[in-house]
């Protein structure tokens, strides 16, 4: 399920990027009382997500407008398969297509990368997580994507869990000063995690008893080492410059988690088109 209450905000918000004044061209063109219909169709394999918001962009721009879903997002699907049947008013359909497919062409491409993570990954423990690496102001809908491609989300924002990265460690000198000072003021029911660049600093975090470790941009080798050294105390997780061509090895290493910016900043936006039927109905 989608949380309209925090998503139709975006929408709006992207609808009235688009229109500003009005669709002068739709205006200009189409007669008022015309009626269309059509199909969304993928013109690519992939995972699809994002048909529940793109309903709502039309429901946005008028009510009378129907999408009926042909598949449900998170659903595998091939090259020219039709993913939802439209009909209502033409004017309000042609205003929010552009809108529409925006968001079901980004959503169905991180949906398909992240697939492609976790299939590579089959067989292992580790966890396919998302970073903070998002569009502005799309997050909720990124990590919705993430999900439907069957990975799984790290925090959202800065208030919902404690990451001590290299920055902070810095600013206080340590880790272990860096924990002292988040232990004694963060809430009890978040989730501690720290960031390592070393064996040296894997030491120093185990000690101070973090929730998780992350393990930034280390190599194949030091990854099995960190294993070896937290004996299953505490998760690890992965992260930095992570490909579909090492994820596998990495994953191999047994760590918990795999944390892959890609899945959202890079995003290759799945080919999905809206595909109009002749016209039916009045034209006065």
């Amino acid at each position: 399920m989608i949380d309209e209450e925090r998503i139709i905000p975006l929408l709006q918000a992207a609808l009235e990027e688009d229109l500003g004044k009005g669709d002068v061209t739709t205006a200009s063109i189409l007669p008022s009382l015309i009626t269309l219909s059509g199909n969304l169709v993928t013109k690519e394999k992939g995972i699809v997500a994002g048909l529940e918001v793109a309903r709502l962009v039309f429901r946005l721009v008028d009510d009378r407008i129907r999408l009926r879903l042909q598949e449900v997002d998170g659903a595998k699907v091939q090259a020219g398969q039709a993913l939802a049947e439209i009909d209502g008013p033409g004017a309000g359909i042609l205003s929010a297509e552009r809108v529409a497919l925006n968001f079901l062409q980004r959503m169905s491409g991180i949906a398909t990368l992240t697939g492609r993570f976790v299939e590579a990954v089959k067989g292992r423990k580790a966890v396919i997580l998302d970073t903070r690496k998002t569009a502005p102001g799309l997050r909720s809908l990124d990590k919705l994507a993430v999900r439907l491609g069957g990975g799984e989300n790290h925090r959202f924002g800065l208030d919902d869990m404690v990451l001590i990265k290299d920055n902070h460690i810095r600013a206080v000198g340590s880790i272990t000063e860096a924990m002292r000072r988040v232990q004694a003021m963060a809430a009890e029911h978040l989730l501690i995690e720290v960031e390592v660049k070393s064996m040296a600093e894997v030491r120093e975090a185990l000690a101070a008893q973090p929730d998780r470790i992350m393990l930034d941009n280390m190599g194949l080798d030091e990854m099995r080492q960190a294993v070896e050294m937290t004996a299953g105390r505490v998760p690890l997780e992965a992260s930095g410059n992570v490909t579909l061509e090492n994820v596998a090895a990495i994953a191999a290493t047994g760590v918990d988690y795999i944390s892959v910016g890609a899945l959202t900043h890079s995003v290759k936006a799945l080919d999905i088109s809206l595909e109009v039927e002749e016209p039916f109905g009045s034209s006065s």
